[in-house]
Formats: C-alpha cells, sequence, structure tokens
C-alpha cells in the first residue's frame, strides 16, 4: 500500500516539475535599423568607405577590424563627408543594431563566428581624432 502511494506522488511530481521548471521562451533578437539596439558607439575611431554617390557607407572599427558596420541613413550622413576620402580614420557615433542577412545566417550555424555585421543608425560624424583637429 505505500509502494503504492511513493508512485503516485512520483508521477504527481514527473508532471508538476515541468510546469515550474520552464522559464519562458528566449527573445528572438530582431535586425535591421530601428529594431533592438545592441549598443551605441560614441565617437568610435574607424575607418570609413564610401562610394562616389554616397550610397554605400560602411566602416570598420579601429580597435576590431573583425567587424563591419553599413550606414542604415547613408544618404543623411554623406553631406558630412565632402571634406574627407574614402578610407579615411573619422569618429562615428550611432546606435548598432544587427545586420538581417548576417544574424539569419549565423542562426543557422552552431559556432560563432568572428567576423561581424552590424547596422548602424549614424548621427554624427566627426575627424577630431584623439583630441587632434
Amino acid at each position: 500500500m505505500r509502494g503504492h502511494i511513493i508512485r503516485k506522488i512520483l508521477v504527481v511530481l514527473i508532471i508538476i516539475t515541468p510546469v515550474f521548471s520552464y522559464s519562458g521562451c528566449k527573445k528572438q533578437a530582431r535586425c535591421g535599423c530601428g529594431k533592438d539596439i545592441l549598443f551605441t558607439l560614441t565617437n568610435e575611431a574607424a575607418t570609413v568607405y564610401y562610394n562616389e554617390t554616397g550610397t554605400s557607407i560602411t566602416f570598420t572599427r579601429v580597435s576590431n577590424p573583425y567587424e563591419t558596420y553599413n550606414f542604415c541613413n547613408p544618404g543623411e550622413m554623406f553631406p558630412k563627408f565632402t571634406d574627407y576620402k574614402s578610407g579615411d580614420v573619422l569618429q562615428v557615433s550611432g546606435h548598432v543594431y544587427w545586420e538581417c542577412n548576417y544574424l539569419y545566417q549565423s542562426s543557422n550555424y552552431s559556432y560563432g563566428s568572428y567576423y561581424k555585421v552590424y547596422m548602424i543608425q549614424v548621427t554624427d560624424v566627426t575627424v577630431d581624432l584623439y583630441g587632434k583637429k
């Protein structure tokens, strides 16, 4: 009789345990400009590259060349580049987001990638590196 009660208690515990151990779904990161902000860069030294029309502006941070940042707003920021040339080191500020193609591709592989791709809503670009103009 006692063994029968213990078995019933064990069955009830097996059924109830998952209810209390479930911690909810992990939020999937959203990608693209204006979605989930990953972090913010402030006056980050970066090597900036752009085409003649200003439709594509990208940069790599001096501190980590294995990350590429694509401008969300190249048309808006392109007039600031009239005094600079592609490949110059400038200071960039803005909000950083996941780049969608990178995020989709990286979710298909179990290993991490050293090379990351981001989108950035740039708020400012200056040439004042390390207090020098």
